[in-house]
């Protein structure tokens, strides 16, 4: 049965491409930050453990809300290690050696991208009469705006 929710046909699935590319970019965000969180060492691993925790936590929630959001558009969410490295900006960080401090750096890279990537999708619903994806990138972009500046002021 075709979607007749009253969102814009001819922007729904250029909508919910730009939700495919923020889905991967905080996916693999979320395994960076796990993986972080599990590897952090040094004088501010208390600090920083706990910071990380809370962010992929909060990631890990995220995935599934922008994921159910491309549903709605009745479009596939992607879902695989291949799909999201296919069309993230976000990499991942295969070294075992990064320190706590660019650990930080590469978040905050990470979180400022997911922002853009979000604010890029802003036009494009533009006049689509989707209030729903709306809603979710304006909660997207403060979490991501909100962690980068608290990575941020961890740089001296």
């Amino acid at each position: 049965m075709k979607l007749n929710t009253g969102i814009n046909e001819e922007k729904r699935v250029e909508i919910a491409k730009g939700l495919s590319e923020l889905l991967a970019e905080t996916y693999t965000l979320y395994l960076k930050t796990h993986k972080y969180h599990w590897n952090v060492t040094g004088s501010m691993f208390q600090t920083l453990h706990l910071m990380f925790e809370g962010q992929y936590m909060a990631l890990a929630l995220a995935v599934d809300l922008v994921a159910e959001r491309i549903r709605v558009m009745d479009v596939k969410a992607p879902g695989s290690y291949s799909e999201f490295a296919e069309i993230s900006r976000v990499k991942e960080d295969s070294s075992h050696e990064t320190s706590a401090e660019d650990m930080i750096k590469n978040l905050l890279s990470d979180h400022e991208q997911i922002v853009r990537t979000a604010k890029a999708i802003l036009p494009v619903i533009d006049g689509a009469n989707d209030e729903g994806t709306n809603s979710l990138l304006g909660a997207r972009i403060e979490f991501h705006e909100k962690t980068a500046w608290m990575l941020r002021s961890l740089i001296g």
